[in-house]
């Protein structure tokens, strides 16, 4: 039991389960840690496909798929008008329809998500969730910085990238980079105690010290 504790000690916040267990289990994480290796490698190049598409042909989102839809819709139309004139079978469409009940399903889905959204931002515009406030506004000073570097299309691309190399590496040396990183964790700790020893309890002393003779 002492050394599964310890073993569990040695790994990044003290985590009790794998890499892929954290990331769901699923197929998702199968392609995240490339143990579906055709599938990863189809998605990473398909992403690379499509990105090189906008960045060289100068093609935005709005205007490829305006062009792809309107190439689709005239092979069909084309392909069906011949077919009723040379009495050929028509396109194998399926039906396009919605039921009831998925309508009723992804309605009750976005108003749980919506109103979960609305209620957290009425929070922080109240100042009820301080923590959550100065997340948020983290998050978008980093997403305000980083877009300002980069555009959309290269900063998903490159997040996918991240997304699909940094846990499978992580996995695959995981002892490795848990050792190293909790190793210099430790150490600044053991360099924050020794400056707390020998300067900011100085400077709080020094603090108290002018508080009393004002």
């Amino acid at each position: 039991m002492d050394s599964s504790s310890d073993h569990y000690s040695d790994r990044l916040f003290g985590r009790q389960i794998s890499v892929h267990q954290i990331l769901g289990g699923g197929l998702a994480a199968d392609i995240i840690l490339w143990r579906r290796k055709s599938l990863t490698l189809g998605i990473l190049s398909v992403t690379l496909a499509v990105w090189l598409v906008f960045e060289r042909s100068g093609y935005t989102l709005l205007s490829l798929i305006s062009s792809v839809l309107l190439l689709l819709m005239s092979i069909l139309y084309l392909w069906a008008t011949s077919a009723t004139i040379l009495n050929r079978p028509a396109p194998p469409l399926p039906e396009l329809y919605l039921s009831e009940e998925m309508v009723k399903e992804i309605g009750a889905l976005l108003h749980t998500h919506v109103n979960h959204f609305l209620r957290l931002s009425q929070d922080i515009a109240l100042g009820k969730n301080s923590k959550l406030f100065f997340k948020v506004a983290a998050s978008l000073l980093l997403i305000s910085f980083v877009a300002g570097l980069t555009d959309f299309l290269t900063l998903g691309y490159t997040s996918l990238v991240i997304i699909l190399t940094i846990p499978a590496i992580y996995e695959r040396y995981e002892e490795y980079i848990d050792k190293y990183v909790l190793m210099g964790y430790r150490n600044l700790c053991h360099m924050y105690v020794k400056l707390d020893v020998e300067l900011l309890s100085k400077i709080r002393s020094w603090v108290l010290e002018q508080k009393k003779l004002s």
